[in-house]
């Protein structure tokens, strides 16, 4: 069963799909649950997401962080289908630091491809699972903010609470 629901958070509604072993499959600064279903690979979506009013340890996990806990988004597990570097990239992402972020060009080197740059650009992306696969903590090589899908205030905010936290 793939169950969703959102919290209110200071960086507004955050939405996790998951599924019932307590995966995420995709998470968002959003309450819409249409931009999300749509990231999710379809091997990992049989069926249409049923609401739940919680979705322990992800909902506490989601709360946690944003109260401090800057740690409590990295046990907790996640699903994303893509292609061999994507997918390794990805979990590259879980490893990066809170309050240390890297450059697009740091996250292809520490993924064991130092000129595929892009292609680390690319992980970020198309992360399903914001939050708990930290593409937030990717800048560009200038130190400016570049791209995130929940909007750049929504990762200004982030990166401020993983430094000040």
């Amino acid at each position: 069963m793939i169950s969703w629901s959102t919290e209110d958070t200071p960086v507004g509604p955050f939405t996790a799909v998951v599924d019932a072993d307590g995966a995420v499959l995709a998470s968002g600064w959003t309450a819409r649950l249409d931009e999300l279903v749509p990231l999710v690979s379809r091997e990992l979506l049989p069926g249409p997401p049923r609401e739940a009013a919680d979705l322990g340890s992800v909902t506490r996990a989601i709360r946690d962080y944003h109260a401090g806990d800057l740690r409590a988004v990295d046990a907790i597990p996640v699903r994303q289908r893509s292609g061999e570097f994507l997918e390794h990239a990805w979990q590259v992402l879980r490893k990066v630091p809170a309050g240390e972020p890297v450059s697009y060009a740091e996250l292809a080197a520490l993924a064991g491809r130092p000129q595929a740059f892009r292609a680390a650009a690319a992980a970020c992306a198309r992360n399903a699972a914001a939050l708990f696969v930290p593409c937030h903590r990717v800048l560009r090589s200038d130190g400016s903010l570049g791209g995130f899908r929940w909007g750049l205030p929504a990762k200004r905010w982030l990166l401020d609470h993983e430094t000040t936290t």
